[in-house]
């Protein structure tokens, strides 16, 4: 690990294939409902940032494993603050779908 590599920010690929092999885990996009209908990464669960109040209905159980993501990653990031501090242990941001390289679905 380099001295800058905390500029990189997170690696969303490695975050859906750890997403992938944890049992249990859910893959969140939290952007628009209109973003996600544009194309959303296979398997993934539309839960906008702004509903995040909503989050019970898709993961009553506060150690389920949480993947983020996003755009660019921010509005991810805000989303995993906003459910740390709802009590949800095991939240990752793994970033921005403009970084991802793998299938889309719409």
């Amino acid at each position: 690990m380099g001295f800058f590599d905390f500029l990189h920010g997170p690696d969303i690929n490695g975050g859906v294939e750890q997403c992938r092999q944890t049992p249990g885990a859910l893959l969140l996009d939290v952007r628009t409902p209109a973003e996600y209908a544009e194309g959303h990464i296979p398997g993934a669960r539309n839960l906008p940032l702004q509903s995040l109040e909503g989050i019970d209905a898709v993961a009553p159980a506060k150690d389920t494993p949480l993947f983020l993501y996003c755009r660019s990653g921010a509005r991810s990031g805000q989303a995993a603050r906003l459910l740390q501090g709802s009590g949800y242990t095991r939240v990752t941001n793994i970033g921005g779908i403009i970084s991802y390289h793998g299938p889309v679905e719409r």
